[in-house]
């Protein structure tokens, strides 16, 4: 049955897959969700018997309708490769009573990777698909993870641009060192004075630029997007999720059809998202646990139904959910409101004038599949260290918001359930906080000391991607303000 896209601002938009993965964002400023949520038409037991490579095909081929059965095969290939340093893409690894989906064995070294590789191939499909003659023009703002996945996923691919704005002062050393050190032409790296919202606030208005859209247009580019807002982002991500249960299954650890619980480190909301879309294809989940850091707007909004973005921002040391403005969340809202899309407008618009909305008890009812908590970061720290000291098993800071959530829900609900964690990052990629997490005797060495200490201490070989950065050349030292953000783009694309 062929899946639509609709916006979640406008009942009017309708598209294919592979226009909306182009399109990035609808005009309306809408995000494109599917007119319904395919179930899964392969048992639980066929998909236990699966590669990775091929639980993403039968998940994929549900959402992306428009696809041959050789293209997306043929994306998925080219995705799922070498570039994972694990035959398995996505392992789990048993420690301290839950079960740790490893996200984290792309090339770039975190969960972004398992998306963002195979995005440039559904993009450069759907182009040729739509008889696309521009030259597609990639804008991302990242809170870290995004910006390098993106950059290694588009650089030198014909027919792409790929522009990323991150905070300058918002992602770890080895976070910006990845991005800096980018090769290409065709990339482009710019740290903002401001925080992660208000690059992402920047990157939207560009998109919502009609004035410029046109311009662009004329000499030969439009925009699309590698953020997570972007459906060809949420579809892959929703794989990984029946691949961690069909792993389950395949290993004994669970029978067919029980039940798990499944933890997400949660900024952008995408990743919990995918989970949910997962749940409501069939997948046997319970409860979809939203962990947060210190930044808990979710929490506040799963606990009090009102979104309020009207804060401190706070830099914590899990820095790709030091988030205000959870994007996907509209994706959510909408389902909750009936998808209902003047409702859904009217909340944004909300949001956007006054930076808080509130929903209706009706609403709050269809969040019951969800657990909202948060954990400080001396929690998060007591977390790496507790799972280090008693397992052997070192996580990075955002799995161990996680992993700290996860223990507040187990004491407040005595829940039994087999649990999956989403482990989004290497602790290479945060080595100082998770060093100083085991033990503070680390601060005073460097941060590639520091990737050579922990390699011993967790009996882990130095990842490729930390190796490559070591002593790259910074390739990217341009910085802007916010309002100079567009015209950064238009030098780049040399308007």
């Amino acid at each position: 049955m062929e899946v639509l896209y609709h916006s979640t601002r406008s009942s009017e938009v309708s598209v294919k897959a592979s226009e909306a993965i182009l399109k990035g964002l609808s005009e309306d400023g809408g995000l494109f969700v599917p007119d319904h949520i395919p179930a899964l038409d392969k048992s639980l037991r066929e998909l236990a018997g699966m590669t990775y490579q091929q639980v993403a095909y039968e998940v994929m081929k549900l959402y992306l309708t428009d696809f041959t059965e050789d293209e997306l095969k043929t994306c998925i290939a080219r995705a799922y490769d070498a570039k994972f340093d694990t035959a398995e893409i996505a392992p789990l690894r048993e420690a301290g009573g839950a079960y740790y989906l490893e996200l984290f064995h792309g090339s770039t070294i975190a969960f972004k990777d398992m998306a963002l590789s195979i995005l440039p191939h559904l993009m450069i499909a759907s182009a040729k698909k739509n008889h696309i003659k521009n030259e597609i023009v990639i804008l991302t703002a990242t809170s870290g993870d995004t910006g390098k996945a993106a950059l290694a996923g588009f650089a030198g691919v014909e027919g792409t641009k790929i522009i990323v704005f991150y905070p300058k002062n918002g992602v770890s050393p080895i976070q910006e060192k990845q991005m800096v050190t980018q090769k290409g032409d065709n990339t482009l790296v710019v740290g903002i004075h401001g925080n992660f919202d208000d690059a992402q606030t920047g990157v939207k208005k560009i998109f919502s630029d009609k004035e410029f859209e046109k311009e662009l247009d004329e000499r030969g580019f439009q925009f699309s997007s590698a953020n997570s807002i972007n459906i060809g982002r949420l579809v892959p991500q929703i794989c990984y999720y029946v691949y961690a249960y069909a792993q389950l299954l395949a290993k004994g650890e669970i029978q067919d059809k029980e039940q798990i619980n499944v933890v997400v480190p949660t900024g952008n909301f995408g990743n919990i998202l995918a989970a949910f879309y997962a749940r409501n294809m069939g997948l046997p989940i319970h409860k979809l646990i939203c962990a947060s850091n210190e930044n808990k707007v979710l929490y506040d909004f799963f606990r009090q139904g009102t979104y309020d973005r009207n804060r401190e921002f706070v830099l914590t040391s899990s820095p790709s959910m030091d988030i205000l403005i959870s994007s996907n969340l509209e994706r959510l809202i909408y389902r909750i409101a009936g998808e209902d899309a003047e409702k859904n407008r009217r909340l944004m618009a909300e949001l956007n004038e006054r930076g808080v909305y509130g929903i209706s008890e009706e609403m709050r009812a269809g969040l019951s599949d969800f657990y909202g908590n948060y954990a400080k970061e001396a929690e998060t720290f007591a977390e790496i260290k507790r799972l280090y000291d008693e397992c052997g098993y070192v996580i990075d800071t955002h799995t161990a918001v996680a992993s700290a959530v996860y223990r507040k829900y187990l004491a407040e609900t005595k829940d039994s359930k087999k649990t999956v964690i989403a482990s989004t990052a290497s602790p290479f990629k945060f080595t100082r906080s998770v060093m100083n997490a085991i033990d503070g005797k680390y601060d005073a060495m460097g941060d590639f000391e520091l990737v050579d200490e922990l390699s011993k201490l967790s009996g882990v070989k130095v990842p490729n991607a930390i190796e490559e950065i070591r002593t790259a050349p910074v390739l990217h030292d341009k910085q802007c303000d916010v309002d100079k953000m567009k015209d950064t783009v238009r030098e780049f694309l040399n308007l």
